[in-house]
């Protein structure tokens, strides 16, 4: 039984990363949304090319969902180069790092997701791959280990972090381009959601398009997510076709309401605003009281109450906006000026 769930779960993972494939662009043509990076990017990769130069090292920093694995993929189908992915959490030693090291090919890309997380022994042990393109290897132990210094073939690392101020600045300098990514606009979302759905062979209508991007918190990752389960809930309970109705009903279904927040989402607002007057709360607090770790709000909630003012955060806590109070029907009983 268990050998045959662990054959199902990866089926399943294999299953979602194809998915992910197909809807992921290949090139910069593809991509929507975040022009000025896609223009700066393009600039750098075709004098890297002219040059016959490795491309500068790039580090990609901004809230989860927004697009920096399909950069460095991207990054690498422009280079015609082979692509490394690892993540910042794995690498817990410099041994965890030296094969990937040891394996990058000329020009290639090296991609660290979570960069932020890898420990400080690691971070120093790129200093030299980055800057000379060699590592030193300690064989052995004690009065017989000896040191081998090993040349690496010049490559590209790209890193990606959700906190960027948990990097040293010693490996932030280190990177040569650094973009942050910002949240994509309706029109952005709603063409992802368009080119998306030609993939996958749905048909959708312009006000499906327009309600499905809406819903999806400002990020191309979600958007994707609230296609696939409209496209499932269409062929299921309709006709298979992505209508403005069956996009509602299909929201309605998961819990996603009008503006994109989900039952976590309204569950965090009504936590601040039900039991803690509104705020000032700490987020330890809410974390505590929601059940919930205080990475995934960070990294998952916060970012987007914050982008749409339904929270603010002051010196003294979190608190909810007037704003937050309207979207849960309730009425704000605080003080404005507190706010600020």
């Amino acid at each position: 039984m268990a050998r045959e769930a662990i054959y199902q779960q990866s089926s399943v993972d294999e299953e979602q990363e194809q998915q992910d494939r197909q809807l992921r662009p290949q090139r910069m043509a593809d991509m929507v949304g975040q022009r000025d990076v896609i223009e700066r990017l393009q600039i750098a990769i075709d004098a890297a090319r002219v040059r016959a130069d490795p491309l500068g090292h790039i580090l990609f920093d901004g809230p989860p969902g927004l697009g920096k694995t399909t950069f460095a993929t991207v990054i690498g189908n422009e280079l015609k180069t082979a692509v490394q992915i690892a993540n910042g959490a794995g690498l817990k030693a410099p041994k965890d790092l030296i094969p990937y090291l040891t394996n990058v090919s000329e020009n290639s890309v090296l991609f660290i997701d979570e960069i932020h997380r890898i420990p400080r022994t690691v971070e120093e042990y790129l200093y030299t791959a980055m800057e000379d393109f060699r590592i030193d290897i300690v064989l052995g132990e004690g009065v017989n280990a000896r040191t081998l210094n090993l040349d690496l073939q010049p490559f590209t690392l790209i890193g990606a972090t959700t906190r960027a101020g948990m990097l040293s600045a010693p490996l932030r300098d280190r990177f040569q381009i650094r973009e942050h990514l910002d949240f994509y606009d309706l029109d952005d979302l709603a063409e992802i959601v368009r080119r998306n759905a030609k993939k996958l062979d749905v048909p959708v209508d312009e006000e499906a398009a327009m309600e499905i991007g809406r819903r999806s918190r400002s990020t191309p990752r979600i958007a994707n997510n609230r296609l696939l389960w409209v496209r499932d809930y269409a062929q299921s309970r309709s006709d298979g076709k992505a209508t403005y109705q069956t996009a509602i009903d299909a929201m309605k279904m998961t819990g996603i309401d009008a503006l994109g927040l989900d039952k976590q989402d309204r569950n965090y607002l009504d936590t601040l605003i039900r039991l803690f007057g509104g705020g000032p709360a700490g987020i330890e607090a809410i974390g505590h009281t929601m059940n919930v770790s205080i990475d995934t709000i960070e990294d998952e909630v916060e970012p987007f109450l914050l982008r749409y003012e339904l929270i603010v955060r002051t010196r003294r806590g979190r608190m909810a906006t007037p704003k937050a109070y309207q979207h849960l029907g309730r009425e704000f009983t605080g003080n404005s000026e507190d706010l600020l």
